[in-house]
């Protein structure tokens, strides 16, 4: 019979997975559901929340596990998970890790050292593991997802991870018979490549660190009339938290200026500056890329005739360094 290593009051062990869409947090969810209650012995319930079903959106995965004869009538969000799956490195500004409870154990997905991550987020108290699943994954050529399912089940010793293969094999062999091999490599990558560092307990002063963030606004502050305060465009949004850690690279040397890539992106990701050509007569010329706008959905790479853009792995402190800011004819309020 497997004991699971903690529960809570009602019984459960909890997990919580932060992504964005195209990340495959949602079927991850699913799998790993699937590998507990019938390859772990144990019984549970999985289930994901998500709104619009496109790239960059937020997704939301929650799995439960109890041993058998626990009442399952808890079919609400996970607030308070003994561990958190980050799909996105840049969601742990957006709140991700709200909620862990102390000793509980957190995956980021990143190529940072797990001190940084525990000095650069407000993490303390739990065990901090990184794994560098974009990388895994691009080198394999499959998805995030099976290598952060492959650290998840390194850090929940109850689970097996051969059985997780059978099921690795089963969900993808029908329809993508040629992908189970590279999944089932990416998993293995995953379970063996993460690396893991115990946090500091935050002093008690601060233990209200793991509480779940609140509304910017309630029925006591929210505005008149129903006002929309942020508007519905991009225009003053920062989408770099969309990013699923690809983005285009932009070579100015190859460029033609043919603003093909400009009609294909959907974010006012290119800047252009009026200046006279070789015969004097005044021409648009692209100047970069402003990486707050940009998504990383790569159509732009697709519609570049020259290869002047291209998909690179994101690096750290890339976007900021090499952004080209848009110049807008009117004032922020």
């Amino acid at each position: 019979m497997t004991v699971l290593p903690e529960v809570n009051q009602l019984g459960f062990f909890e997990i919580r997975l932060e992504s964005i869409g195209g990340l495959g947090a949602n079927l991850a969810g699913k799998m790993l559901a699937e590998a507990g209650i019938v390859g772990a012995d144990v019984d549970g319930v999985g289930f994901s929340s998500y709104g619009s079903e496109k790239k960059g959106s937020p997704v939301k995965a929650h799995i439960r596990f109890c041993e058998f004869g626990t009442p399952i009538r808890d079919t609400s969000p996970i607030e308070h998970p003994h561990v958190v799956g980050i799909f996105h490195e840049a969601l742990l500004a957006a709140g991700a890790a709200s909620g862990i409870r102390p000793g509980g154990m957190i995956l980021v997905n990143s190529a940072q050292s797990a001190q940084r991550i525990i000095e650069e987020s407000d993490v303390r108290g739990c065990r901090v593991a990184v794994l560098d699943a974009t990388r895994i994954a691009m080198e394999e050529k499959n998805k995030v997802n099976m290598a952060m399912l492959g650290g998840l089940f390194r850090l929940c010793g109850f689970l097996d991870p051969a059985f997780m293969k059978d099921v690795i094999a089963k969900s993808l062999g029908k329809k993508y018979p040629q992908a189970v091999g590279q999944a089932i490599r990416v998993f293995e990558r995953g379970y063996a490549e993460i690396r893991t560092m115990e946090s500091a307990a935050p002093a008690a002063e601060e233990s209200a660190a793991a509480a779940a963030p609140e509304s910017p606004f309630g029925y006591l502050n929210q505005p008149l009339g129903g006002m929309v305060v942020t508007p519905g465009s991009s225009l003053l949004k920062d989408l770099s938290i969309s990013r699923s850690g690809i983005l285009p690279a932009f070579d100015p040397a190859t460029c033609i200026h043919c603003a093909q890539c400009d009609t294909a992106c959907p974010d006012l990701c290119f800047v252009w500056e009026e200046q006279p050509d070789k015969r004097g007569r005044m021409q648009m010329f692209l100047q970069g890329i402003d990486y707050q706008y940009c998504k990383g959905c790569l159509k732009c790479v697709e519609a570049c005739p020259t290869d002047s853009l291209s998909r690179m792995l994101e690096e750290e402190g890339y976007a900021a360094a090499n952004r080209v800011k848009q110049r807008f004819d009117f004032v922020e309020a």
